[in-house]
C-alpha cells in the first residue's frame, strides 16, 4: 500500500481453506480505522474483509469487478452519478472502469470478493 493512505491492507490470505474464519473474533482484534484483511482465496479470487469508518478515496479498476457485502453498519458506494446505501444483508458490485468510492459514517464490517491481483487503491 502506498504510504500517501491511512489505510491498513492485508493482502497476504490468513485463512487456508477448511480453517474456521470468524468474522466477530477479527473484528473484535482491529482498531484500526480502515483495515482490510484477505481471508480465503476461491477460484482466483479472494475474500476480504473490511472493519471501516471514515472515507476511502476516489479510484477505479481498469480490468477488475469488485463486489461489497455489508455485514454491520451501514456503506455508501459512491459513483460519479449517485451513491448506493448498503444496510446488513445488502450488496453490490460496482464493474470494472468505474469511479467509485466507500465510505462510512459509522463502524461498518463488510465482505469483499473480487480478483485476487487487484490493486485495492486502483489502478
Amino acid at each position: 500500500m502506498p504510504d500517501k493512505y491511512n489505510y491498513t491492507t492485508k493482502l497476504d490470505i490468513r485463512f487456508k481453506h477448511f480453517d474456521l474464519i470468524d468474522i466477530a473474533q477479527i473484528v473484535e482484534e482491529v482498531k484500526e480505522k480502515w483495515f482490510n484483511q484477505t481471508l480465503t482465496e476461491v477460484n482466483g479470487s479472494v475474500v476480504r474483509v473490511g472493519i471501516v469508518e471514515g472515507e476511502y478515496h476516489w479510484h477505479k479498476h481498469e480490468n477488475d469487478d469488485e463486489f461489497f457485502f455489508v455485514l454491520e453498519g451501514k456503506l455508501f458506494v459512491d459513483l460519479e452519478n449517485k451513491t448506493i446505501e448498503l444496510n446488513p444483508g445488502q450488496g453490490v458490485t460496482v464493474s470494472k472502469n468505474v469511479t467509485h468510492r466507500t465510505r462510512a459514517t459509522q463502524k461498518t464490517v463488510m465482505l469483499m470478493v473480487e480478483n485476487k491481483a487487484i490493486i485495492p487503491t486502483g489502478d
